[in-house]
């Protein structure tokens, strides 16, 4: 089994809407997060959003916080994050990611997580 797969990426205008999914195969016990990272053309990859699993506490970056919202579904152990009021700048490659035994402080570092989805490619146009 794939640790983690994305789905959902596309192709939509400016301020439009998409949501993402992630599921996963492995134990998500021990201080498990899930987690969406994003890297543009020529740019670095940068932390989208954190979910713990047991807890559901979320973590955002503040250029995100308000139009992004992850939240996670154990019984299928999927996570979803929903993006509304999409811009120009949030085209890029989104990818999964998860892992085991991440304290708070480290949960917006990709160093953290053990396991990367493929990604999928999100393109928002003017």
């Amino acid at each position: 089994q794939v640790p983690v797969a994305e789905s959902g990426g596309g192709l939509v205008q400016t301020g439009g809407s998409l949501r993402l999914s992630c599921t996963t195969s492995l134990n998500t016990f021990g201080r498990f997060n899930m987690a969406w990272f994003r890297q543009a053309p020529g740019k670095e990859r940068e932390f989208v959003s954190s979910i713990r699993w047991d807890s559901g506490q979320t973590y955002y970056t503040g250029s995100n916080k308000g139009r992004f919202t992850i939240s996670r579904d154990k019984a299928s152990k999927t996570a979803y994050l929903q993006m509304n009021n999409l811009e120009v700048e949030d085209t890029a490659v989104y990818q999964c990611a998860a892992g085991s035994g991440i304290i708070t402080s480290a949960v917006r570092n990709p160093g953290s997580y053990s396991y990367w989805g493929q990604g999928t490619q999100v393109t928002v146009s003017s």
